[in-house]
């Protein structure tokens, strides 16, 4: 299992921008896909965005154009920068990275305001 740490979360208002990070406890190289899922209140968690090993990208419908995920294997690091944020983007971001199984953060609240 990997551990994961996430930062970077915070309060902005709609049409701003925040840059989530997560490290990772293991060499990233060995780490098949990293991404972020959210989860709103009363709402099931989501996927956001993958970036696999090799650098190929997956987003979900509601976020592409607007968010970029990247990776940097060196760093054992994952990012995901949000632009032109949108009150219905507050959630709680988790990072996540597969190896042999499924490893998860704690967990870092986003929340825009109107």
């Amino acid at each position: 299992q990997v551990q994961l740490v996430e930062s970077g979360g915070g309060l902005v208002q709609a049409g701003g921008s925040l840059r989530l990070s997560c490290a990772a406890s293991r060499s990233a190289f060995v780490i098949s896909v990293m991404g972020w899922y959210r989860q709103a209140p009363g709402k099931q968690r989501e996927l956001v965005a993958t970036v696999t090993s090799g650098g190929r990208t997956n987003y979900a419908d509601s976020v592409k154009g607007r968010f970029t995920i990247s990776r940097d294997n060196t760093k054992r690091t994952v990012y995901l920068q949000m632009d032109g944020l949108k009150t219905e983007d507050t959630a709680v971001y988790y990072c996540t990275a597969v190896t042999r199984v499924q490893s998860w953060g704690q967990g870092t609240q986003v929340t825009v305001s109107s």
